[in-house]
Parts: C-alpha cells; sequence; structure tokens
C-alpha cells in the first residue's frame, strides 16, 4: 500500500544560517515520526538543500509563489503548514521598497482549496498598524494560525478590541519544541571539553558561564563582557570557586560586523587574563548542544526577542540561565518553567549572575524545573502532537467546513 498524502512544509532551511530554517530542520523531524505513513517534506528558498526539499522560493521574483503554487499542486498534500516571518516572503523592488508581505497573501489565497496552517514567528505585544492589518488578514486566509504564547493571543485581543475589529477564532498556542534528546549527565561533561578541545586550555575553569549562539547585535554580549571581570572576581572571594566566561558562537550577518569585533575584542582581552576563552563555532546540529552542556548556567542577554532557539536549547539541556526583561517571549517562558533568572539592567545582570554561581542549590532547582517543562510542555515530541491536532482542526474546516472556534484567552 502507498503512502498518503504528504505533509508540506514552506519555510527557510539548511544549510541556509537561519533560525527559522533550523527551527523547521527539528520540527520536520518530530512532525516525520508522528506521521510514519506520509512523507514530510519542504517547500524552501532557493538556497535550500536535501532530502524532500523543494528549493523553489525566489525573493527576487515578486511573483515568488507562482512555482510554489504550483508544486503543491503536483504534491496534493495532507495539509500545508507556512513557518512565517515577515523578513522570509518580503519582495523588494528595483527602488527598495517591499511589498509588505503582499505576495504573501496572494499565496495564501491562491491554495486556498487546501488545508492552510500558519506560524508566524514574529507576533509582538504591541503592534505596528501594518503588522496588525497583516494577523487580521492571515487568520482569515488560513485555518489555523499558531501563536507561540499565551501573551500574544491575549494581546493581541486587547489591540483588536480597540481597532473594534472581530477577535479570530483560529488562533492556536503551540509554543517552541524543545529536544528531548539531548540531555548530557554530570560525568559525560570531561569528555565533552575533551571533544571541544577545551581541556587543553589549562587557564580554564571547572565552572563556566555560557555566552553561546550567533553573534548579533541585538544579543549584547558586551553586556556581560563589560562587567566579567568584576563578577568573576566577587565570585570568587564569595565561594573561593574559579568562574570563567564561555562565549562560543559566530557572526551570521555582515550587517553586525562592527559589533561582533567589539564582543571579540573584550573576550579577548578578559582571555589575556585568563578570565574568559572565545570558541568559534557555527550554531547548529549537537556541537551546539554539546557546547552548552559543558556551562553551569547560560545568560541569554537579547535586546530583541519574541521567541529563541537558544532558549529551546538552553531548556532542552535543562540549564539554569538569566536573560532580559521585559523581553515577550524570553520573559514568557522564564516565568512559565520557573528555570531562569531575568534583569533589567546592567547592575541587576550582575547581581544575579554573582547569585546564580554562588548558589548551588538554587541552580540545582531551576534544572529541575526545566526538566518539568521540558518533559511536559515544551518536548518537540507534545508539540509534534499538538501540530498534528492543528492539522486535524485545519482539515475539517477546508474538508468538512466546522469552523475553528478555539477560546479566546484566559
Amino acid at each position: 500500500m502507498g503512502k498518503g498524502k504528504p505533509v508540506v512544509l514552506i519555510s527557510s532551511y539548511p544549510p541556509r544560517l537561519c533560525g527559522i530554517g533550523t527551527f523547521t530542520e527539528e520540527a520536520r523531524e518530530f512532525i516525520q515520526k508522528m506521521y510514519p505513513e506520509r512523507d514530510v517534506l519542504v517547500i524552501s528558498h532557493n538556497d535550500g538543500a536535501g532530502e524532500g526539499v523543494f528549493p523553489l522560493i525566489d525573493m527576487k521574483n515578486k511573483l515568488w509563489w507562482k512555482p510554489v503554487v504550483k508544486q503543491i499542486k503536483k504534491l496534493n498534500p495532507h495539509v500545508i503548514h507556512i513557518e512565517h516571518e515577515y523578513g522570509l516572503y518580503e519582495y523588494v523592488d528595483e527602488r527598495g521598497i517591499g511589498d509588505g508581505n503582499q505576495g504573501f497573501l496572494e499565496f495564501l489565497d491562491a491554495i486556498s482549496e487546501y488545508p492552510i496552517v500558519v506560524e508566524p514567528h514574529t507576533v509582538h505585544g504591541r503592534l505596528r498598524d501594518f503588522e496588525e492589518n497583516f494577523i487580521y488578514e492571515l487568520c482569515d486566509k488560513s485555518d489555523v494560525v499558531i501563536f507561540k504564547s499565551e501573551y500574544q493571543k491575549w494581546r493581541l485581543n486587547w489591540t483588536f478590541a480597540q481597532r473594534k475589529w472581530k477577535m479570530p477564532t483560529n488562533i492556536m498556542i503551540i509554543p517552541h519544541g524543545a529536544r528531548p534528546d539531548m540531555l548530557r549527565e554530570l560525568e559525560d561533561i570531561p569528555r565533552l571539553k575533551e571533544e571541544l578541545g577545551l581541556n587543553k586550555l589549562e587557564y580554564l575553569s571547572d565552572h563556566l558561564v555560557g555566552l553561546v549562539g550567533w553573534i548579533q547585535s541585538n544579543k549584547r554580549w558586551d553586556i556581560l563582557t563589560s562587567v566579567w571581570e568584576e563578577i568573576s572576581g566577587e565570585i570568587e572571594s564569595r565561594t573561593g570557586e574559579s568562574w570563567d566566561l564561555l562565549a562560543a558562537g559566530v557572526m551570521r550577518d555582515p550587517n553586525h560586523f562592527s559589533d561582533y569585533q567589539k564582543y571579540i575584542q573584550e573576550i579577548e582581552l578578559l582571555e589575556q587574563k585568563g578570565r574568559a576563552h572565545y570558541y568559534e563555532f557555527i550554531p547548529r546540529g549537537e556541537i551546539y548542544y554539546k557546547v552548552m552542556a559543558v556551562c553551569d548556567f547560560i545568560v541569554l542577554p537579547s535586546v530583541d526577542e519574541t521567541q529563541s532557539g537558544t532558549l529551546a536549547r538552553i531548556i532542552a539541556l535543562n540549564k539554569p540561565f538569566i536573560t532580559t526583561a521585559p523581553m515577550e517571549g524570553l520573559t514568557a517562558q522564564t516565568l512559565e518553567s520557573e528555570g531562569g533568572l531575568l534583569f533589567t539592567s546592567k547592575k541587576m545582570l550582575k547581581e544575579k549572575v554573582i547569585k546564580l554561581a554562588c548558589n548551588k542549590n538554587m541552580r540545582i532547582e531551576f534544572s529541575n524545573n526545566l526538566k518539568k517543562y521540558l518533559n511536559e510542555v515544551v518536548s518537540w515530541e507534545i508539540v509534534a502532537r499538538q501540530y498534528k491536532y492543528a492539522y486535524k482542526l485545519a482539515r475539517l474546516k477546508k474538508i468538512k467546513s466546522v469552523e475553528v472556534n478555539l477560546p479566546s484567552d484566559f
């Protein structure tokens, strides 16, 4: 007996160095486990590649979506699941003027005969006029729309109420997935340090605070590096333990080069004093988890984030963390998981890092909380089941005209 109709994902995809591409690669793996009887295929931008991947989206072409529609008709999917980020589908003309994702909305109209699930990765609490209108149109043209956090939905309800717009009933909350199979035990750490070559650095302490991931302007590594010498001195005077900073990652966007240079120079100065180490690697695949695993806890000082693949990896490893607030998805998941501390100023960051480094019991408690949050809320295995339910609702809407009527909020 042949396979059933495929699940078709539409997204950026590796080898493109893109957080949403990496997200889709992981999501696909777990959706495929959920559907052994179907292929899970990907229609990607023209720099995507791999088995079951159709690299057809060319954003230099105003009608980029036409070849995609043609391929969809050939595949005749069980459901279409689209990962959306404004930048992925913005056509920019020769004058540098963007279409405001108008082509994306036209694309949704062109595939309206199929069950459509769209997962927007950027839904800010305070929307611009353009974003308000886009999300309204998106919900109207899709069968199910997936938000990552509850706050996005109740905040949208408030926003639309001010406009006297009807709140969509097809918005489902499914959190950012985290791998359930990447946990490392304490006894694995020496071997991982050896694999990464960190054991050769005689000055590097046993205790490490991690700054891990893509090096971008919005990740603000300098907030921590500028006070690290003071922090590590204070931890040592209180506990007698030596702690170092492990800054690990690489630059992705050349537009961030000047900030990247500044961050690296600060780390190199700390390195010369035996207080830090810079480890260059591409934050993708298993090595990403290995680098994080050798750290006692992670600092994620982002100043612009709705939700984060870096945080998903922190959760997957049950690593206590410290991150910026108020920062939408980062703050929401810190509160929900009870696995980290929040800071709003440099002084507060300094205090929180010292507090977490000096309190082993707190680190153990946070780690246990994250384990529970992973196993019960954000594991990809749970998320994939929720996707399956979203697909069922989308199919009932499209095939039997059963309205999707999900509760509004709270």
